[in-house]
């Protein structure tokens, strides 16, 4: 820095003026600075200036964790807000069951001891008992319940001792089953054949046609053939209806003349009026179908209850079939057992006497098919 300029100080009043004041505003500003701070730093002691931590070092706190403790906007508006509730888990948590331990007689206290505190549990590998395997809830299969009762009663005239009427009724019921089926099977259609018989056939006799057998996988066959003399005379009756074809078309080329501005105008305005008669057809359509509205809702309101009861007797129908045969599970149809009843000269009248018979595993397996329980199979006698 240059040297600071020199003053005169010949008189007193330029002597005071000349004197700089900077030193004693600085400590007055510094003081005030200190008083407001809380005192000089140089002067305090060490003890309040530093802090000496001595509890243990704590371990550095990850960034995951201190987005964990954030709490997230939605959260806060809603934790403002104190008749809102906050919405409970969906899952909730399970109370965890301590696991039961067997004990054997062959264990001694000190080995008892020493596994109680294990969770695994000791069981004999061999041993039907299950009471050491947690048991779990089996699963449950939900069927829907059948309208065929499990054991059906028969009707009285399929008893040992039945009245005449009802043993009369029930071998005319068993009668007409049979006769059923021996009716089905001689009205039914008849089956394809598997083979033909006839004369053979010459190949002079079967023209235009020709039967020609090869042998085909070490089979005879037979395959239909075309005579060539007859394909010659078909060639030249395609060329004679090319000709005609061709006279025709010119012909017709010769006749078509060209239309005139008067019949296009006319054609235009027939069309126009056609189009004006489909509308007013409409319109006086759609007032007729506007008068009769009172007998359009009549009949829709007919309709209705036509299909509801269409549907009724439907529903009715299928439960009654379902009460005779169960609906279709597999390839074959449920086919109903016979009519156990017992002729004239079986019948007995006592229990003693009665001709025994192993029909109640046939019966029970017949009724679990018959419920639905079971696949039915092919009847195999």
């Amino acid at each position: 820095m240059g040297k600071r300029a020199k003053t005169s100080r010949k008189g007193k009043k330029a002597w005071r003026a000349n004197i700089s004041t900077e030193d004693i505003e600085d400590f007055f500003e510094q003081t005030t600075k200190d008083a407001l701070s809380g005192g000089n730093l140089s002067a305090a002691p060490s003890e309040d200036l530093f802090h000496v931590n001595k509890s243990h070092d704590l371990p550095v706190k990850r960034k995951i964790e201190k987005h964990r403790k954030k709490v997230l906007r939605c959260d806060s508006v809603l934790k403002k807000n104190p008749f809102v509730q906050a919405v409970s888990s969906s899952k909730p948590k399970l109370k965890k069951t301590k696991k039961t331990t067997i004990v054997t007689e062959d264990k001694t206290p000190k080995q008892v001891i020493k596994n109680a505190g294990d969770d695994s549990v000791m069981v004999d590998l061999w041993d039907n008992d299950n009471k050491g395997e947690h048991e779990s809830n089996p699963r449950k299969v939900f069927k829907n319940p059948s309208i065929i009762p499990a054991v059906e009663v028969e009707p009285p005239g399929c008893s040992y001792n039945p009245t005449a009427e009802s043993h009369q009724d029930m071998l005319a019921e068993a009668v007409a089953q049979e006769m059923q089926k021996v009716y089905k099977t001689e009205l039914g259609p008849a089956p394809v054949p598997l083979t033909i018989e006839g004369d053979e056939i010459d190949e002079d006799e079967a023209s235009p046609f020709l039967i020609r057998n090869k042998v085909v996988n070490g089979k005879m066959r037979y395959f239909l053939g075309v005579d060539k003399n007859t394909g010659e005379s078909e060639d030249e009756d395609d060329e004679d209806v090319e000709k005609e074809v061709s006279e025709a078309g010119i012909n017709f080329a010769r006749k078509t003349k060209r239309v005139t501005r008067v019949e296009l105008n006319k054609r235009c305005r027939q069309k126009a009026l056609r189009k004006k008669e489909i509308k007013e057809k409409a319109k006086v359509k759609i007032s007729k179908e506007i008068d009769s509205l009172p007998n359009i809702l009549e009949d829709i309101a007919q309709e209705d209850e036509a299909k509801q009861n269409k549907h009724l007797r439907r529903v009715i129908a299928k439960q009654e079939v379902l009460k005779i045969r169960p609906p279709r599970l597999g390839k074959y149809k449920f086919e109903a057992p016979p009519v156990q009843v017992l002729l004239t000269e079986e019948m007995t009248g006592s229990l003693r006497k009665l001709k025994a018979c192993c029909t109640l595993a046939r019966d029970r397996f017949k009724s679990l098919e018959k419920r639905g329980i079971l696949v039915p199979s092919k009847n195999i006698r």
